[in-house]
């Protein structure tokens, strides 16, 4: 191998480590970009072999890249054998002796569920899809398990003590010990069935496969949101914090999360919660919501919380008396929540079941088994703004504008405090020339004055206006 192709190789392999690290690190829109830019290497590393590499030069390369093809050809006979096997459920075809011989190594024993198990290759493929932007399922903990049911054993609420002083030869004390409790998990059967039409039968294998990935991946991410989406509302049912201000929201991450859940703690809103952190400034007038230099699509809550923005349909307002409550999950989602995925796929094929027959459709019933447990109750905390409804606006509005036409007499004024009038006597715009370290009875005067000077010049302009016959 030339040095040319040695080169582009080390790239290629430099690229792979860094779509890993990404993934690692939870930047699943990133490692998206590096995937795209290791496909274009990978493509120009190919080019190049084809036209450089001659036949005696790099035999030992050249097997190499023979077995790698052999493995792509492997890969497409796997998913050409999982789609003659979808039509030979449904009279479409016969299952081939290689087909049964592909099918059968590529299964690890039956399944507890029975029926079709789809290839690994494919369930990667729909992992993928699955995790995208919107996907919740990136922020919590996942755990691949082997078996239905089973225990973990989870550490949390350690004491944090320091070491005694110790005489010599003295005696070292007992110390207190890590507090571990035990969380079983019981995988539970999540499904639904995908009606195709027979004409899609009749298509590629490319384009079936295309079009179950896209489905199953919809539904599987759908199936997570809700069920991460309800865990949340478990743990924090009764205890959701009302937050109106920027100081509100500071308390939560500086005095109610623990300081190691605050060094990896995110925010989750819905699109309520998000316009209304959107629309917060400092005092210098500076929206709040910051630009991730990580991330250009990204925003950061007070330059270091990372914000993810889902629907309202995925994380729906609470509807109140007068208004609506928007939920603000802050917090680390991963220490807080764990899905335990039993990472099997597997399906039944039917043209017969149910009203399948008559509307010449096939339907496919898909199955996955997963469970959601909590694991940290103190790890996130809900914080929920009130927004009012447009009909409590507009009757705020109509008790303003009541308040700008209502005359006050002098003894309902010299009721109130200097501060107050002045404050009243600004909302109202009158131009006040006492302070309120006047006596108070000069702004009393000087609001009495004012509104006699607003009143006679409303009535002006109503004169005005009757006697323009222009």
């Amino acid at each position: 191998m030339n040095e040319e192709l040695k080169k582009m190789l080390d790239s290629i392999n430099a690229k792979k480590q860094e779509v890993k690290d990404l993934c690692k690190a939870g930047k699943i829109e990133d490692a998206a970009t590096a995937k795209e830019e290791l496909k274009k290497l990978q493509a120009q590393f190919d080019l190049v072999y084809d036209l450089d590499v001659t036949k005696t030069e790099g035999m030992g390369e050249k097997a190499a890249a023979g077995a790698a093809k052999t493995i792509a050809d492997k890969a497409k006979n796997i998913a050409g054998a999982f789609v003659n096997a979808i039509k030979a459920a449904v009279g479409k075809g016969e299952l081939s002796t290689e087909d049964k011989e592909i099918l059968n190594s590529m299964n690890e024993g039956k399944d507890e569920d029975g029926g079709l198990t789809v290839p690994k290759d494919i369930k990667t493929a729909i992992k993928e899809l699955r995790r995208s932007e919107d996907a919740l399922e990136t922020l919590v903990n996942v755990e691949p398990v082997k078996t239905l049911s089973g225990s973990r054993v989870i550490e949390r609420y350690a004491d944090q003590t320091p070491f005694d002083n110790i005489d010599e030869a003295a005696e070292f004390p007992d110390v207190s010990t890590p507090q571990f409790e035990k969380v079983d998990y019981k995988v539970k059967k999540k499904g639904g069935i995908l009606k195709i039409t027979q004409e899609l039968l009749d298509d590629t294998a490319e384009n079936i496969i295309s079009y179950l990935k896209k489905w199953i991946a919809k539904k599987a991410k759908a199936t997570r949101n809700f069920l991460i989406v309800a865990k949340i509302r478990e743990i924090t049912a009764d205890a959701e914090v009302a937050v109106d201000s920027l100081d509100d929201l500071k308390k939560i991450f500086n005095i109610l999360l623990d300081p190691a859940i605050a060094l990896t703690a995110g925010v989750v809103t819905n699109q309520d919660g998000y316009n209304w952190l959107d629309s917060l400034k400092d005092k210098d007038g500076k929206y709040i919501l910051q630009p991730d230099s990580t991330k250009p699509t990204s925003t950061l809550l007070f330059g270091k919380y990372p914000i993810k923005k889902v629907s309202n349909r995925t994380m729906p307002s609470k509807t109140t008396d007068g208004g609506y409550k928007v939920p603000i999950v802050c917090g680390d989602l991963k220490e807080a929540i764990t899905i335990f995925d039993r990472e099997t796929l597997t399906i039944d094929i039917s043209s017969s079941a149910g009203k399948l027959w008559e509307t010449d459709q096939t339907g496919i019933k898909v199955r996955e088994r997963l469970d959601i447990k909590a694991i940290d109750e103190e790890a996130i905390v809900m914080a929920e703004h009130t927004i009012k409804t447009t009909t409590d606006v507009q009757q705020t509005a109509a008790q303003s504008a009541a308040e700008e036409t209502k005359t006050y007499t002098q003894a309902e004024i010299e009721k109130m405090s200097r501060e107050n009038i002045i404050a009243l006597g600004t909302k109202l715009g009158y131009t006040m020339t006492t302070t309120a370290s006047d006596e108070k009875s000069a702004v009393v005067a000087d609001f009495m004055a004012q509104q006699t000077a607003a009143q006679r010049a409303a009535g002006n302009r109503r004169f005005k206006g009757r006697c323009n016959y222009d």
